[in-house]
């Protein structure tokens, strides 16, 4: 019984746990049998890689956890993991995306929140941010709800904590990242600001989803966002990424976008999130 045999075992039963399943459910899942399945968790038999990569597909495994798996088995991993430098054709699309999307933000995030693309629109709704919270690599979450950040001009800043914290929720039960745990219980510990109350709800479009209000000086902004990623990704770097994109959720934010545009055409006019997308 090998050390790698022992540590493959502790990770699936561990991943197995996580996912609420039973040895035997998994087993089934997996066209294996529950004995089996028991004794590559106890360290007594050792996977093929075909049952390896089974196993993954029916935990759900993200990819970079496939690999870890398949390591811990004693195999080469399944994917690869590049910069984004390294996929062209990758980045071409999400820059063409962003580029697309103007005036309105959007943004590639990897999986701790972080900024890696952007297109550097509405330079406005960061002023009075912390430099240091503007200072790379930014995370959108910190930079959102953070009291030194854009927190205490959210005007629905519990609900919009509230929506993130459900999200970092889901992220951590997918997979177990300290990283993320860190940024809920630092969000969480984030105080409101004073006088801010939770939306009750309307006829407007917050009626199917929480929108992002925010207090600029030119007045209050609300967007709408939504989340892409790309299909059937194989790179693990790849599959961790995510294109938030902001979108006007009525007509007061579309006319005052109009004139923040108007002021970013004027000479000295900059951004904090500088692009990279081109």
């Amino acid at each position: 019984m090998s050390g790698r045999a022992v540590e493959f075992g502790v990770l699936l039963r561990r991943w197995r746990v996580s996912r609420g399943l039973s040895q035997t459910a998994l087993a089934l899942a997996a066209n294996s049998s529950t004995r089996h399945l028991s004794y590559l968790e106890t360290g007594r038999s050792r996977p093929s890689r075909e049952m390896v990569q089974r196993l993954a597909e029916q935990l759900n495994l993200p990819l970079r956890d496939q690999n870890v798996l398949l390591l811990a088995a004693g195999f080469s991993p399944a994917f690869a993991e590049r910069s984004l430098e390294e996929m062209s054709s990758a980045k071409s699309a999400m820059e063409q995306i962003l580029r697309v999307h103007l005036p309105y933000p959007a943004y590639v995030l990897d999986r701790h929140w972080n900024v890696v693309l952007s297109n550097a629109a509405l330079p406005q709704l960061y002023e009075g941010c912390s430099p240091e919270l503007l200072r790379s690599p930014v995370n959108a979450v910190r930079l959102i709800l953070h009291p030194d950040g854009m927190g205490p001009r959210i005007e629905n800043f519990v609900e919009w904590r509230a929506h993130t914290v459900t999200v970092l929720k889901q992220q951590i039960e997918a997979r177990a990242d300290p990283v993320i745990q860190a940024l809920l219980t630092e969000v969480s510990s984030y105080p409101a600001p004073k006088g801010t109350v939770a939306l009750a709800s309307s006829d407007g479009p917050q009626r199917y989803v929480s929108p992002l209000r925010v207090q600029t000086r030119f007045g209050r902004v609300s967007f709408l966002n939504t989340t892409t990623v790309f299909g059937a990704p194989a790179d693990v770097t790849l599959s961790e990424l995510a294109l938030e994109m902001l979108f006007p959720a009525d007509d007061a934010t579309i006319a005052i976008v109009n004139d923040m545009v108007e002021e970013t055409r004027l000479p000295d006019a900059g951004n904090p999130l500088a692009s990279r997308a081109g």
